[in-house]
Order: structure tokens, then sequence, then C-alpha cells
């Protein structure tokens, strides 16, 4: 390995371990915490380091989002494929979609509720992020309805997914309906 192969190695360890930090601190306090000098102290690693790699906390969120996304959608295609029929691959993408948002909150907002210098249903969206909507897409597809746009309807169950994780959190739901949500929501659907 030449030495030029080993910097460029320990760079992308580097970056791997600002924002797996980042993440762990966020989910852990919030992202009012996520700070360059509490990420520096953790890593131990200066602050000129972190912005070697980031030029600041914003394009880390937008890390965090980006990771986030492809774990979303691994979790999306998952959950589908391991159901048949089309209630029972809609039902799963629901479920998998709000235990995603769920278990991490944190990389949710990075995804969805903060400023993290991504563009989404651009040109220039980040491939993971129009992965994470393709996810959904492949499953929705089939019970969009004839006549009916497949990228629409995956928009506004989407939408509608994004508004019962964001409620939920919120107390604005009861949590203990949530299946009954699910059920709901995946039941209307599928029959379309």
């Amino acid at each position: 390995m030449s030495v030029q192969e080993r910097k460029q190695r320990e760079r992308a360890e580097r970056e791997r371990l600002i924002v797996a930090t980042a993440r762990e601190l966020a989910e852990e306090q919030g992202w009012d915490a996520v700070t360059t000098r509490r990420l520096a102290e953790r890593i131990e690693y200066s602050q000129p380091v972190l912005y070697s790699h980031f030029r600041g906390k914003r394009e880390i969120i937008g890390a965090v989002a980006l990771e986030g996304a492809a774990e979303l959608a691994a979790e999306l295609r998952a959950a589908s494929a391991s159901t048949e029929g089309a209630r029972g691959r809609v039902t799963a993408l629901a479920r998998a979609y709000l235990d995603f948002a769920e278990r991490n909150p944190a990389v949710y907002d990075a995804m969805f509720q903060l400023d993290g210098g991504l563009a989404f249903a651009a040109e220039d969206t980040p491939e993971a992020l129009k992965d994470g909507f393709a996810a959904l897409l492949e499953t929705l597809r089939d019970v969009a309805g004839e006549g009916v746009d497949p990228g629409l309807f995956t928009e506004v169950f989407w939408a509608s997914l994004h508004g019962l994780a964001t409620l939920t959190r919120a107390g604005r739901l009861p949590a203990g309906d949530a299946e009954a949500r699910v059920e709901l929501l995946a039941g209307r659907l599928a029959v379309v």
C-alpha cells in the first residue's frame, strides 16, 4: 500500500468516526449538543482536523442524513421482500419506516427536519436520498392504481408516514394506536 492510499484510508476512517460520533451524540443529547468542540473532544482530534473534513455542523448533519437514508432504504427493501401480497408488503413497508424513525430520532431529524445542505426532488439530489425514495416506490408502484402517477402516489404515502412519525413522536397522536394507523393506511392503499 502506498503512502497516498494509506492517507486516503485514514482520512475515510476519520470521517466515518466523526459521523458516527455526531450521530451518537445527537441520539444521546440532541442536535444542539453536537458542536465541533464536543466532537473534537470525543474523537480526540483537534477542531481543525474536523474542519478539514466538514465545513461545519450543516455538512455533518448532511453526512448523517445520507448514511441514514442508505440504512432506511435497506430496511424498507428487506421488509417489503420478506412479505407476500400487496397489503402485506405495504404494511411491512410502513412498519419499517415508522420503526426506523422511532429507533433513530436524531438521524430521522437529520434526514427530514434539519438543514443538512442536501437537495430533495432536484437534479442534484444525492443518490442515497434518491434510493430511499426508490425503495418506497418499488413497493408502492404496484398499488398506485390505474391512471395514478406512481411517483405522486409514493410522495403522498411518504408524507403520510412522515406525518405519523413526527406527530407520534411529538405526542400529538397516541402511541398506542400506531399499529391501527399502519393497518388502516396499508389496507386503504393496497385495495386501490
